[in-house]
């Protein structure tokens, strides 16, 4: 939540003009719908959602994330779960009288075809060998290591974020270093194509500005989940960071109106995004 509380005091009423503004546009925004694609295994999504946070995390040219920033690490299992929602490997199990909200419900295998990225598949491992099933909340509780069951440490996943950027290194968008810290040498990861950074941020930008929509449920699903991810991650303000003032307090006020939507009701609107406001209603209650 602290990503939606900071920022100085030196924001000025020019805000409230240019929401006014901007209101305006919001009956001439298209309509974006949610993707008809299940699979989410297109080539042309060039990148994951664990791979976009953690881009959006990283400081461009220190190569590392935060010191202060305790959140991103549940924040890459929650996209973890999401990603394979929308791969159409899981989903959550129906609602039934006794098991009606998002964070009772478990989470059930759809399809165990391996997706070709190893966290994934490793996830999806797991998923597959757990039974009784889990809900969303304590898979992301046992992927994050967050257990004091012992027999339960196996389902950690480690070193993520090292592993998350060496795809991103294959890719073209990252490079690796080693950087001295006094006491230690540390691999860092320093951003070498920023125009896929840019692109990134410049689509959660234009996505609570000019293509605001005002209703989740009309957001492009990928955008609706790498907001509430950046959200949850704690990175959200630093995206927002490089626009002016007046714009900078409509985008946090408008991703604050939408991240403190009630995930119980959003949920029950479409099933394709269930496991978005399962994974935001998980961070809530942490």
């Amino acid at each position: 939540m602290s990503s939606l509380t900071h920022r100085g005091r030196r924001r000025t009423e020019g805000g409230k003009n240019s929401e006014k503004k901007l209101e305006g546009e919001e009956d001439s925004s298209q309509e974006r719908g949610l993707d008809n694609d299940d699979s989410g295994d297109s080539k042309d999504i060039r990148l994951n959602l664990m791979e976009e946070v953690l881009l959006l995390g990283l400081k461009d040219k220190e190569g590392y994330t935060s010191f202060w920033n305790d959140c991103i690490s549940s924040g890459l299992r929650g996209g973890i779960l999401i990603e394979l929602a929308m791969r159409g490997r899981i989903h959550l199990e129906p609602p039934t009288i006794r098991k009606k909200r998002l964070l009772d419900r478990k989470v059930l295998l759809k399809s165990d075809s391996p997706t070709g990225d190893v966290l994934l598949d490793e996830t999806l491992k797991h998923i597959k060998a757990t039974e009784p099933a889990e809900t969303v909340q304590t898979w992301i509780e046992l992927l994050t290591g967050e257990t004091w069951n012992p027999f339960k440490l196996q389902y950690q996943l480690k070193n993520v974020r090292e592993r998350i950027a060496k795809n991103l290194v294959e890719k073209g968008i990252l490079t690796t270093e080693k950087q001295n810290f006094l006491l230690f040498d540390m691999t860092t990861h320093p951003v070498t194509n920023t125009t896929e950074k840019q692109r990134l941020v410049r689509k959660l930008q234009e996505s609570v500005l000019e293509r605001w929509v005002n209703d989740p449920q009309r957001m492009d699903r990928r955008t609706l989940a790498l907001l509430v991810l950046a959200h949850s991650s704690d990175v959200l303000e630093s995206v927002f960071s490089t626009l002016a003032d007046d714009r900078y307090d409509i985008a946090m006020n408008r991703a604050k109106d939408l991240v403190e939507l009630d995930p119980e009701v959003e949920g029950t609107k479409h099933s394709a995004t269930e496991m978005i406001w399962a994974v935001l209603a998980a961070f809530n209650k942490s």
